[in-house]
């Protein structure tokens, strides 16, 4: 066995081995077989058109977007939850059916910034 000083002049002992092998034999990997009435071009039933999308969890409820103005307000608005970070959402006011609000709450350090697109909503039948 022999032995060897670190940086730090601590004695440390080291054993050497010889890592290669004699009469391994290495063999080829070979995919298992799966039937062909596995794989098939079928479509997926009508059943999942039919269902209602899942309902929105409560805490998603508050954002920004969904908060009334206030009008006497200082310019600054409350802390957004963790929760609403990072989700795009869409303004749902019933009096703006001509326009659509997009926004996104993101955070920068301690501060957050909410970004609001408004764009005009594209009309039926036009």
């Amino acid at each position: 066995m022999r032995s060897t000083r670190e940086k730090m002049d601590n004695l440390g002992n080291m054993e050497v081995h010889d890592s290669t092998q004699e009469g391994v034999d290495v063999m080829e990997f070979e995919a298992p077989s799966s039937p062909d009435a596995s794989y098939s071009n079928s479509f997926p039933g009508n059943e999942d058109e039919a269902k209602e999308p899942p309902t929105v969890p409560p805490h998603l409820q508050h954002t920004l977007l969904n908060c009334p103005v206030n009008v006497e307000a200082s310019g600054s608005l409350p802390h957004p939850q963790n929760v609403i970070l990072n989700h795009l959402y869409i303004g749902n006011a019933e009096n703006t059916r001509s326009m659509v609000a997009l926004g996104l709450t993101h955070r920068f350090r301690s501060k957050f910034v909410t970004v609001v697109l408004y764009k005009p909503a594209r009309r039926r039948g036009m």
